[in-house]
């Protein structure tokens, strides 16, 4: 009989204990430094709608990546690629209970149909953090500040990332008044600055031309990639400059967080309406995005006559590992237990379950051999598992109602009796 195979689908991961305690402790981290700043937790399907994400989310991830399904009803369903209109549906369906602005986040398995590489998987995990309600800059300014503390409370420094940002609402207007593009056009022209440094310069320029641009209308639009933000403005004309606040951000010290000015920014994703930004590692070993997010003033339109703006990123799990092991930021494997306990004789186990029980409500990570084990067997077996102590049952020190624990980082052991063994070891532990 031929064996079923032991590897997972491709471009998703098993994660045994070890990786895990890494991943729980990385995204604690950021549980922690989101709810500080008010953002609180919310959950939502693995499947939807597929029109969802066809209506807004552009045509690449609706048309070439979506895992789609069709129920047994047959209605049309995608795994969810992303959170933000799974939010932005519960927002609009809950708009009469949910006082504005809200500040949610979540954590949740997304799924695309990826060419496998690095830095994209088919599965992957994702911190999503979104305000929703308000139109304001401060708006921008408080998630530019979350992200900072993220990665302040990862352990990354301001030198080793750069929060990039522009604005669509600047880019529609470079591109509609300093490049000429036809209003038609101006999705695809975007995307061939999004484009811009991921394919060469042949193919943008016969990307350009399949648009309809001329040879000096392409130069112009190349000019745009190398502007600062004042020439920005000016190239997008009054009127959408007005529109966006990165100026009056940037240069007013409004955030603490590394901001830049960045004209290659534009994020694929079609519903973005503004503030548009990425996170990059500036590493030459690891230089890319690593998350980002921006402003969606019309999304929740879709789903209520209610116009409720947001502005929100988010955080997948592959590239943020990838950052912190570049930067050798990873946290330390936590699995060992703290104490492993054996006895030479079954008729110890009593004794044995009684101290175990006030270990493990105190809080201590405690494990047991599950059989009667010799001295040495014991020993070896807590020396294997990484525990911080062992604790011994045998004859000698059972006949006088104590117990033989021993710190195996630093050798010492002691005999305390069955009632003191406990608060002993709690105190000991730190």
């Amino acid at each position: 009989m031929a064996h079923l195979p032991t590897q997972p689908y491709r471009g998703t991961r098993d994660f045994l204990p070890e990786e895990m305690s890494v991943r729980a402790q990385i995204f604690d981290t950021l549980f922690k430094a989101v709810e500080t700043y008010g953002f609180q937790r919310y959950h939502g399907p693995t499947l939807e709608a597929a029109a969802i994400y066809e209506a807004k989310s552009g045509e690449e991830l609706a048309n070439q990546q979506l895992y789609r399904l069709t129920d047994k009803g047959g209605r049309e369903l995608a795994l969810r690629p992303e959170m933000t209109p799974t939010v932005a549906r519960m927002i609009a369906g809950n708009a009469g209970k949910v006082q504005l602005p809200a500040r949610w986040y979540s954590h949740v398995a997304c799924f695309r149909y990826e060419r496998p590489q690095r830095g994209r998987v088919r599965e992957h995990f994702q911190l999503n953090v979104d305000l929703f309600g308000s139109d304001s800059f401060e708006a921008e300014v408080e998630i530019f500040e979350v992200v900072a503390a993220i990665m302040k409370a990862l352990g990354a420094p301001r030198e080793l990332y750069e929060l990039r940002v522009n604005d669509r609402v600047l880019i529609e207007g470079a591109l509609l008044n300093h490049v000429g593009v036809p209003e038609d056009k101006l999705i695809e022209a975007s995307l061939v600055i999004d484009r811009w440094g991921k394919v060469d310069a042949e193919k943008r320029a016969a990307t350009m031309t399949e648009l309809g641009l001329s040879a000096e209308q392409q130069a112009k639009l190349g000019e745009l990639l190398t502007m600062d933000l004042d020439a920005y403005r000016e190239a997008a004309g009054p009127e959408h400059a007005e529109r966006s606040s990165l100026a009056q951000i940037l240069s007013g010290g409004m955030t603490t967080a590394p901001v830049v000015f960045d004209p290659g920014i534009v994020r694929g994703l079609a519903y973005y309406t503004g503030t548009v930004f990425e996170v990059f590692d500036v590493s030459p070993d690891n230089r890319r995005s690593i998350f980002g997010g921006g402003r969606y003033d019309n999304l929740v339109g879709l789903f209520s006559n209610q116009q409720i703006s947001g502005i929100g990123f988010g955080m997948g799990d592959v590239t943020t590992w990838n950052f912190l092991e570049t930067h050798d930021l990873l946290p330390k494997v936590d699995i060992a237990p703290e104490v492993y306990l054996w006895a030479t004789d079954a008729n110890y186990r009593g004794s044995l379950r009684e101290l175990l029980g006030g270990l493990r409500d105190a809080g201590v990570r405690a494990i047991p051999a599950l059989d009667a084990t010799s001295m040495k067997a014991g020993l070896k077996q807590a020396s294997r598992m990484g525990a911080r102590f062992a604790v011994a049952f045998s004859e000698h020190e059972m006949a006088d109602g104590r117990v033989l624990v021993k710190d195996l980082s630093s050798g010492e052991q002691h005999t305390p009796t069955l009632a003191e063994a406990a608060p002993a070891l709690v105190a000991a532990r730190g």
